[in-house]
């Protein structure tokens, strides 16, 4: 709800944590620093996260190149969400996405080979 907690489901929520740089993390002022320090490592996380949610998959190492055209995409307006947004949708790897293996294809009724043959 948007609403800061100090418990969940009764019990101490812990807000602390550390960096990969090791600044420490304990609310919401030091997480935004932490991201205003590395905005280039959020950004590119950020898009990585964001196609990768779009297309259904783990992203591989041959998407990189559109994670980076997305990223330059969205910097030429001001990282503005939605310039991540179309730049996702416009991107090869969203554009060219399969159903997932294993997924049924839906197709029509069946129509037997007698059905089929009938003549009206």
């Amino acid at each position: 709800m948007g609403v800061w907690r100090t418990k969940d489901s009764g019990l101490p929520i812990d807000s602390t944590g550390k960096m990969f740089d090791g600044a420490k993390l304990d609310g919401p002022a030091s997480l935004r620093r932490a991201i205003l320090n590395h905005t280039d490592a959020f950004l590119g996380t950020f898009s990585e996260k964001l196609l990768s949610y779009a297309t259904g998959r783990v992203l591989e190492p041959s998407d990189m190149p559109a994670v980076r055209a997305i990223e330059r995409q969205a910097a030429r307006n001001n990282d503005r969400f939605s310039s991540f947004i179309m730049a996702v949708v416009e991107s090869g790897p969203f554009r060219m996405r399969r159903a997932g293996a294993g997924e049924p294809v839906k197709s029509g009724p069946k129509v037997t080979e007698s059905e089929a043959n009938v003549h009206h």
